[in-house]
């Protein structure tokens, strides 16, 4: 497979294809700015210039390449002027490796009774205090320059799940419109940060869980010929199996040499299920907020640490897991944290689910060049799901 090189600064380079039968699944190595990232990746979520309860330094060592920041909060708070003048957002929060900053489109559209939807763009109130504002194409492509993640999303109008075929067809039109802006924007600004690296634009891909809407917003975008692209609008409700099918219908649209990005996604058996279709980049809250709810994940399941079974239980949280808190740690003294109300409950949580998630994408990584992805998607499924009918304690 060929690569796509936009600058120096940016590449994306295929590595192996899986040859075997009914999967799409690849490693590659994306080159950014201020980091190189092996794909398939996971990108923890750091909403407000953090990823909860992590350090910059404890996400270095666990192996994280690469976390997300969000447009729509970090513009009510603390401003993206005041991150910019900062020297942007790496230097704001302290954090060495790359970004990758969201339009903010999911956070505005869930905003009901608190937005407005014009043809340029939407107007919204602020969940935390009221104050108005108007993100449009041009805006939100500033925004994202102050801020100065590696790579940028586009602007883009989720739809929620269920939708008719006529709104999910009106968003999909916007979101094709606000594309078009979003990289005249880009362009004009010389396609780079407001600190002076280049950034890589990604267009998203909607359509809901209409097909034939998925490949006219995948081939319209392609058309474009951004730095890649990304599959937004699902996990928002719809049946795995819809999902599935949508990502299959997208990731055969769009080009091999540029990196796919499934946005939102999601379980360990999401990612596997996805890797499977030929996705590169995933995100998701669900290993942080899932820790500080005292839900935990290892090779057998989810456990829920609350439970009284773990009171006196002395092993690790998963056997399987290397970890610094598995070599350290026991269940007991995890419940104990959360029953006391003890800061420390979220943070070891935390550094264990994604210790979890980075180990399981070295594992699909290592499987794939293996050439025996298939097999290792199954072996995790048994052992995953098998919680479920023995222990009952998957949450």
């Amino acid at each position: 497979m060929n690569s796509t090189t936009i600058w120096p600064e940016f590449a994306f380079q295929p590595i192996i294809e899986s040859q075997e039968a009914g999967c799409s699944a690849r490693t590659g190595v994306l080159t950014l700015p201020h980091a190189v990232a092996e794909t398939p990746v996971f990108m923890p979520v750091g909403t407000q210039a953090t990823v909860k309860a992590m350090t910059p330094a404890e996400l270095k060592l666990i192996g994280f390449p690469i976390i997300l920041g969000n447009t729509y909060h970090l513009h009510l708070r603390p401003g993206e002027k005041l991150i910019s003048a900062a020297g942007g957002l790496h230097k704001f929060q302290g954090w060495e490796g790359a970004l990758l900053t969201d339009s903010g489109g999911f956070q505005v559209f869930s905003l009901t009774g608190l937005r407005r939807i014009g043809s340029d763009g939407v107007r919204f109130q602020s969940h935390i205090d009221g104050s108005r504002h108007e993100f449009t194409s041009e805006s939100v492509m500033q925004i994202e320059r102050d801020l100065g993640a590696d790579i940028i999303m586009a602007w883009d109008e989720c739809a929620p799940y269920p939708s008719t075929r006529e709104y999910a067809t009106e968003a999909m039109e916007r979101t094709h419109r606000w594309a078009e802006r979003c990289v005249a924007s880009y362009i004009a600004s010389g396609r780079m940060a407001t600190n002076g690296w280049p950034q890589a634009l990604f267009a998203i891909v909607q359509g809901g869980v209409y097909q034939d809407l998925r490949e006219e917003s995948a081939k319209f975008l392609v058309d474009l010929d951004l730095p890649g692209y990304a599959v937004g609008g699902l996990a928002v409700g719809e049946p795995v199996e819809e999902r599935n099918i949508s990502i299959e219908t997208v990731t055969a649209l769009l080009p091999a040499t540029k990196p796919r990005y499934l946005m939102g996604v999601g379980t360990p058996l999401d990612i596997l299920n996805a890797v499977q279709r030929g996705i590169d980049m995933f995100d998701c809250v669900m290993p942080t907020r899932n820790a500080r709810n005292g839900q935990l994940f290892t090779a057998g399941g989810v456990i829920n640490i609350l439970n009284a079974k773990h009171t006196e239980d002395f092993a690790p949280i998963d056997e399987a897991c290397a970890c610094e808190v598995c070599q350290r740690h026991s269940r007991a003294y995890l419940r104990h944290l959360f029953k006391a109300n003890e800061i420390m409950a979220s943070r070891i949580a935390t550094y264990h689910n994604l210790s979890f998630y980075c180990n399981l994408m070295k594992n699909i990584r290592e499987a794939i060049s293996a050439g025996c992805f298939m097999q290792f998607k199954a072996d995790f499924e048994a052992r995953y799901t098998a919680v479920k009918t023995v222990s009952g304690d998957a949450v």
